[in-house]
């Protein structure tokens, strides 16, 4: 785990996590700083599971589990992590090459989860299901939940996510709503433009990074709707992995050209930094 000058520059490690598994899709997959605080939340891939643990960032060793038993798999770990403006954690997980978990509502895997930021292990709540596979979270201005999700061949998908809501995976993919049953995405992608992963929101527009796409997708949002996609950096850096608003309200883009699947340069892997227009 680095940490990354907010002027720009050479990363320093501040720690790291013993027990991760780094196996096909797996490893240490989600990172937030709890507003207001020293606490450091992340997700990771462990011998058994996915979970979500917690440490201090002046005693990185002293790592307490909080949320346990999320499916894992050689795909599909999910692992995108997000405070919400109530103060909760969200948490995206994926279906871990089992497809039927996800609409197993006794199943963590598939869903996005809310949980209490207290520190105490918990069990979390099931906040939606029917997901095939979580990358990105992030919280519009008004408090609204919007994720990224891949999607297997044909669809990669926008979300928004709403309390007690399916979004039909196995059972539908991309447009629809499965004859009413489940939520219709805002948005879908080819995969070959897409396969997104990070997200974030800033200056009002949706920004999503695309791995096999290799570009950065600024959505414009109106209210609860989506507007025309624009392509942003495509075929410049490579695959991106996620985007991050900074305090500044500048964006970070994170390139992910040595993860197996990129053809990195000598700079990569690298943090970027661009104006939210």
């Amino acid at each position: 785990m680095l940490r990354v000058p907010a002027a720009g520059g050479a990363a320093q490690e501040v720690t790291t996590l013993a027990g991760v598994d780094s196996t096909g899709e797996g490893g240490l997959l989600g990172i937030t700083v709890q507003p207001g605080t020293d606490w450091v939340w992340a997700y990771l891939t462990a011998d058994r599971d996915n979970r979500v643990v917690l440490f201090r960032l002046d005693a990185p060793q002293d790592v307490e589990p909080v949320l346990t038993g999320i499916p894992k798999g050689r795909t599909h770990n999910g692992g995108r992590i997000v405070f919400g403006p109530d103060g909760n954690l969200y948490v995206g997980t994926g279906d871990a090459d089992d497809p039927d978990t996800s609409q197993d509502p006794d199943s963590l895997g598939g869903k996005v989860l809310r949980l209490g930021a207290d520190g105490e292990p918990v069990e979390a709540e099931v906040w939606s299901l029917g997901h095939r596979n979580v990358q990105g979270l992030a919280f519009d201005d008004d408090g609204r939940l919007l994720a990224t999700e891949f999607g297997q061949n044909r669809f990669d998908e926008v979300n928004l996510v709403e309390p007690g809501r399916n979004y039909g995976w196995p059972v539908v993919e991309g447009p629809g709503d499965g004859g009413g049953r489940f939520a219709a995405p805002l948005l879908v992608w080819d995969p070959a433009e897409a396969s997104p992963s990070g997200a974030a929101v800033a200056a009002g527009d949706l920004y999503v990074a695309a791995l096999r796409g290799q570009r950065l997708w600024r959505v414009p949002l109106d209210g609860a709707q989506a507007g025309e996609p624009e392509a942003l950096l495509q075929g410049e850096y490579g695959r991106l992995r996620h985007a991050e608003r900074a305090p500044d309200g500048s964006l970070w883009v994170l390139t992910s050209n040595r993860d197996g699947r990129g053809d990195p340069v000598a700079e990569d892997d690298r943090v970027l930094r661009l104006p939210a227009t």
